[in-house]
């Protein structure tokens, strides 16, 4: 869906982005990783041309996106920023329709459209004729990620989404983030600092560093297959929870045990983190899990037993 070129932009003497390229699979949530400055934003900006590149191309659905005329470009492109971008003297509202006024929607179709993401988002009606500095920083944001898929672009771009929000609200909107219907069909890049957040949101990671991409991967592959020095470092102080967020349930099916033993807590799908499957333990009073594979297989286990399968993945890894 979108394939970065030998993409590089120079300020002054100061090369922002030095010739990176990557390409990010329909449907894919890539995230851009990395330390103030090194060039993670400037890319996101090149995509929708908000910056100009100094060299290279890039292409959208095999489309060269410098022939096409900026505006154009980004009515198909979703955009949602650190500060959630509203115009604070347009109500809720007015914000959300500013992308369907310029597509010429009729007032209908632009209100169904946004009623529907209002209750997706689970934002109250009630909210839609208040201004920005009426809400909360959680619900500002929810009216950016609104007034971004609301033309329903298949391509969404997310600049620090929700690096303003506190650790609670944050925990909250990711949760919401990852079971949203309309995300499920987007091609996602986002830009964070955050660790955390990239390996709980991201299907790849591009970790950046002095405007060039270290490594390219899976998060497990970060993890368990590092590139060199600068990776190992980057992810040493948070490695633990952060394999547990890189694993998932299906990644260990193998090494569970069967047991015909019903479970007598949550069922969870094998798409999930360990982190997500040991939170299940955390929460509910309950001795067993019930774990379900895509293919209809089922395996209901202890903590230990879940604990042992991922310490066991992680020493085969080690070994590969």
């Amino acid at each position: 869906m979108i394939k970065v070129d030998g993409i590089s932009k120079q300020f002054g003497k100061v090369k922002a982005v030095n010739d990176i390229s990557f390409e990010v699979q329909p449907g894919e949530n890539l995230i851009l990783l990395g330390t103030s400055g090194c060039g993670k934003t400037t890319t996101l900006k090149m995509i929708n041309r908000l910056i100009e590149p100094t060299g290279g191309n890039i292409y959208i659905n095999n489309k060269n996106i410098f022939k096409q005329q900026p505006e154009v470009l980004r009515r198909d492109i979703g955009y949602v920023l650190q500060n959630n971008g509203l115009f604070p003297h347009y109500t809720v509202a007015e914000n959300i329709a500013i992308v369907p006024q310029l597509l010429k929607w009729d007032k209908k179709k632009t209100e169904i459209r946004t009623a529907e993401l209002m209750e997706k988002l689970h934002l109250d009606k009630c909210y839609l004729h208040v201004y920005p500095n009426e809400l909360s920083g959680g619900q500002q944001q929810r009216v950016g990620l609104a007034r971004a898929l609301v033309s329903d672009p298949p391509v969404l771009l997310m600049d620090e989404p929700f690096g303003a929000l506190d650790n609670v609200t944050r925990s909250n909107i990711h949760q919401e983030f990852k079971a949203l219907d309309e995300l499920k069909r987007k091609t996602i890049i986002m830009v964070t600092h955050d660790v955390q957040e990239a390996f709980e949101l991201g299907d790849r990671i591009c970790l950046m560093d002095k405007g060039k991409i270290v490594q390219s991967s899976t998060p497990a592959e970060l993890l368990f297959n590092p590139a060199n020095e600068f990776v190992q470092n980057f992810l040493k102080d948070q490695r633990l929870q952060l394999e547990f967020r890189a694993v998932r349930l299906s990644n260990i099916w193998g090494l569970l045990p069967d047991s015909h033993k019903k479970a007598d807590g949550l069922s969870l799908a094998s798409d999930i983190d360990v982190w997500s499957a040991l939170e299940g333990f955390k929460f509910n009073d309950h001795e067993t899990v019930g774990i379900s594979n895509d293919t209809g297989g089922q395996k209901h286990v202890s903590f230990e037993q879940l604990m042992a399968a991922f310490y066991q993945y992680k020493n085969n890894r080690a070994h590969e």
